[in-house]
């Protein structure tokens, strides 16, 4: 399936309100043969209908709106095998008991890396934690759940809080759920944060990495330093120390 028939099959309402030149230019930089393959096979595993339209576009990955043959709504994550920074994604797939034996390719890396999202993703909102519920992978095409309205959710720095010391709370628990868990984010910051609903929400699982990596505790340390810092700007009295005993305790 090459890309004309990919966006005649599945390409839904965007391409009606947007120029053909611009609609092919972004789709044709991120969908190559290879992905197209693999959106093809998660649109089967996820029971998808089209894409509706783009959420953000990335160096390392795009995410896009979709919606099920049901009417349900889901966000599709494409990494970008070209412009994705392998050694940076190896650093922390290496000594990951789940993950002993990677193979340095790009494209093997890339499906590591999106298969390590998706069961960090499924171990994570099984432990309660507030974060899109994965649905499907194949090869590096993630699809999970769309967290939002009409609009997709806003970061939670792009907002005013109502409540920060309550986010912060809610956020530190859902580290703690995550380490009784086994799991670390690795990657935590107000730029990983969704708010939606009244909560912040996680995402981007993909630094993930079991209590078993040899730099889990390194990890953990700088999510709570990216934690307390945003959060002490917003005027709540907490500190590193504070988040690592309440996630540890």
């Amino acid at each position: 399936m090459d890309y004309d028939q990919f966006e005649e099959k599945f390409v839904m309402s965007e391409k009606k309100t947007k120029k053909d030149r611009e609609w092919k230019k972004i789709y044709q930089s991120v969908f190559d043969h290879y992905t197209i393959g693999n959106l093809f096979k998660a649109f089967l595993k996820a029971n998808l209908e089209g894409l509706i339209h783009i959420i953000s576009l990335g160096k390392e990955a795009n995410v896009f709106r979709a919606v099920t043959r049901n009417g349900e709504e889901r966000a599709i994550k494409v990494y970008r095998v070209e412009t994705s920074d392998f050694k940076h994604m190896y650093d922390y797939i290496e000594g990951d008991p789940r993950f002993p034996n990677v193979n340095k390719k790009k494209r093997k890396l890339i499906e590591a890396w999106c298969q390590k999202e998706f069961k960090n993703l499924s171990l994570a909102k099984k432990a309660g934690v507030s974060c899109p519920k994965p649905y499907a992978f194949s090869g590096n095409v993630l699809v999970m759940q769309y967290i939002g309205d009409k609009e997709p959710a806003p970061l939670i720095k792009d907002i005013n809080l109502d409540d920060p010391e309550k986010a912060a709370r809610l956020v530190v628990g859902d580290m703690r759920k995550m380490y009784k868990a086994n799991l670390v984010h690795s990657d935590l910051s107000e730029f990983n944060l969704l708010y939606w609903k009244k909560k912040p929400w996680l995402i981007d699982f993909a630094q993930g990495v079991s209590l078993g990596h040899p730099k889990a505790m390194e990890f953990l340390e700088r999510d709570a330093r990216n934690i307390s810092r945003y959060f002490s700007k917003l005027g709540v009295n907490i500190t590193k120390e504070d988040v690592l005993k309440a996630v540890t305790k």
